[in-house]
């Protein structure tokens, strides 16, 4: 079913959202200043590509251990400073791609997986996109660390 859904979601546009995600990744590399956002671009083209399957997960919640004020910092800095280079035009782009979806019955789904690709694109840095199943086993065990 993912994979009847992820050729789907790249039939019904999600290759203009990859294409505008790779477009960001070149831009990012290309000036100097924005280089260390590239690797949270390269994540989220990975789930504009193939959204069903995988999932955008917070690194602290991956590993809890390595909790950092300093990385933090720096990575909402750095995510102030995604929104006001690409976040905001990347946001919209998945919105619109999400509407235009929804207008057909086959889309709907698509569209809904290109709204929360556009929640995430506003703020990326600090993300990892991963398996379903990697995302459900770290929350659960934050879950049973937390409340032990």
């Amino acid at each position: 079913m993912r994979t009847v859904l992820n050729i789907l979601n790249f039939v019904l546009g999600g290759f203009l959202t990859t294409l505008s995600w790779l477009l960001a990744t070149v831009v990012s590399i290309i000036c100097i200043f924005t280089l260390p956002l590239t690797r949270s671009c390269w994540e989220i083209t990975k789930l504009s590509l193939v959204p069903y399957g995988n999932e955008a997960i917070h690194v602290d919640e991956l590993e809890p251990g390595n909790k950092s004020v300093l990385l933090n910092t720096g990575g909402t800095l750095l995510n102030i400073l995604w929104l006001i280079f690409f976040g905001w035009w990347l946001c919209l782009l998945h919105i619109a791609a999400g509407i235009t979806q929804c207008l057909t019955i086959i889309g709907i789904p698509v569209g809904i997986a290109n709204f929360k690709i556009a929640a995430i694109a506003l703020w990326p840095v600090g993300r990892r996109v991963v398996p379903v199943e990697t995302a459900r086993a770290a929350r659960e065990a934050n879950a049973r660390r937390r409340f032990q």
